[in-house]
């Protein structure tokens, strides 16, 4: 029998040990294929037989229409009254009361006025006649390409539990976020960048509320967590190399501890965490060479540039998070998040108070950049393979809250959500509020069944990608969630 080489002391092998080894061999190896993750129901099988990279791309269940996604989020809660969801009924009954109205709907229960038109104006765009607000004049030439669901609906009117829902599927923390779950499920196509990255406010406007509960793996391995770009400086922590430390060097202490971890890991074969734990430095070490390239956005043409924004000091901020999110789908990364507005109230898409205002400073500096990645993609022949997606954690009510100037309080029953490229129709609008926008009445779409399409279009069956966890499978529907499978191509 070969034994391994090494320095470490270790105990001679005695009787007990060798009938462990031999009469439980074969029970080892099945209850490693038990603990697997990749065995658990409905998991994409790897391309390859090798498990020590846990991004390895993995084959879908059945074929994509998307290979990536990128999701425009828009915290604090976008009000779809005042943005896709033209409600003439509201303007005729402005400052009218809403009878039977419960107060309880929205966070300011002593703060509720009377119904409120919208402070924009609305004009219909495109072959398919979609209605869109005036803040949107850039987008809205993009609406035949756009698929509206417009009925919308989830379970809590307070941030935190909201954000969890629409990112986690579950209004509590500790849940893993649709990120993690896509690319638990399929890896990445780019082995030299986060499958998963984020991108938050740069102005100093904070980031969402919960924090990084927001794109956490819960209890996924932690690779599958979500690597959020700093706002300020270097993108990523330690991203550049110590000027004292050469590249061959650090090529020599990585091969070292490579050797070392790999050496303990053949006598511990079922430690899938370290496995992650390896490929994590080795992945550092790649992204070294990578990100700052993908990152760097100077590296575009000044028309591509000037297309998304950069020329716009309004803007200038979200169109270079959007021109480098199409360039990290170019590298294939899997899952891109990019969150418009911070913490607070003014600072997010919260309008609580001058919706008039407060949306309009918002849409200005997302307009130009969203239109530019739309374009963008399609130019490159990319929107094809990626799902553009526009959401927020919840909608605006159609009554006013009582301030110097009028805003709009948390609404839970209705907001709008569109998406567009990756295997979506264009032009088609699903689902009806009623005739304020108060609450969802047609075809009600809840957040379980947002989150099986978009899977869906990823080639996933929602109901097969699991994780076992405390004894139970879990998936990110739960135990719920219908494909919206009439905005499909």
């Amino acid at each position: 029998m070969n034994v391994l080489p090494h320095t470490f002391a270790t105990p001679r092998s005695n009787r007990r040990d060798f009938l462990r080894r031999a009469g439980s061999g074969f029970g080892m190896l099945a209850l490693g294929a038990l603990l697997d993750p990749h065995t658990s129901i409905g998991a994409p099988a790897p391309t390859s037989h090798s498990t020590l990279n846990p991004l390895e791309p993995k084959l879908s269940l059945f074929p994509a229409k998307a290979k990536s996604v990128i999701w425009l989020f828009m915290n604090g809660g976008q009000s779809h009254v005042d943005t896709w969801d033209y409600k003439p009924e509201l303007e005729k009954r402005d400052g009218q009361d809403l009878k039977g109205f419960d107060k309880n709907t929205g966070f300011f229960t002593n703060d509720v006025g009377p119904l409120m038109k919208s402070p924009f104006e609305f004009k219909q765009h495109g072959q398919s006649g979609t209605w869109a607000s005036e803040i949107f004049p850039n987008i809205a030439r993009h609406t035949d390409e756009m698929a509206f669901v417009h009925s919308c609906y989830t379970a809590t009117n307070n941030h935190s539990p909201a954000l969890f829902q629409i990112n986690t599927g579950m209004s509590r923390m500790g849940f893993p976020c649709m990120g993690s779950w896509v690319t638990y499920g399929l890896g990445s196509e780019s082995q030299n960048l986060p499958g998963f990255i984020v991108m938050y406010d740069t102005l100093g406007r904070g980031i969402p509320k919960g924090h990084a509960q927001n794109w956490g793996a819960g209890f996924l391995p932690g690779v599958f967590q979500g690597t959020a770009l700093n706002a300020q400086g270097a993108p990523i922590n330690n991203l550049y190399r110590s000027d004292e430390l050469t590249d061959a060097q650090q090529r020599a202490q990585l091969d070292l501890l490579n050797k070392l971890n790999r050496r303990y890991q053949q006598q511990n074969p079922h430690e899938a965490e370290l496995a992650a734990r390896i490929e994590s430095f080795e992945l550092a070490y790649r992204m070294q060479m990578a990100a700052p390239e993908a990152m760097d956005v100077a590296r575009e043409p000044e028309a591509i540039q000037k297309l998304y924004g950069l020329d716009n000091s309004k803007c200038a901020h979200f169109g270079k998070q959007c021109l480098m999110a199409r360039r990290l789908v170019e590298q294939g990364v899997r899952f891109i998040q990019i969150y418009s507005g911070g913490m607070e109230n003014e600072r997010s898409w919260d309008g609580h108070a001058d919706i008039g205002g407060n949306h309009r400073q918002f849409a200005g500096e997302t307009d130009i950049p969203i239109a530019g990645l739309l374009t963008d993609l399609k130019q490159r022949g990319l929107l094809e393979s990626t799902l553009v997606l526009c959401a927020g954690e919840f909608g605006r009510l159609p009554v006013s809250q009582k301030s110097k100037k009028p805003g709009r309080d948390h609404n839970p029953h209705a907001f709008t959500t569109w998406m567009a490229g990756g295997g979506v129709k264009g032009g088609v609008h699903y689902g009806q509020t009623d005739e304020l926008g108060h609450k969802a009445v047609i075809d009600k779409v809840s957040v379980n069944d947002l989150h099986a399409t978009i899977l869906h279009l990823l080639g996933i069956d929602h109901e097969r990608l699991t994780y076992k966890y405390n004894g139970r499978n879990f998936r990110l529907t739960d135990v719920a969630g219908e494909v919206v499978r009439e905005i499909l191509t």
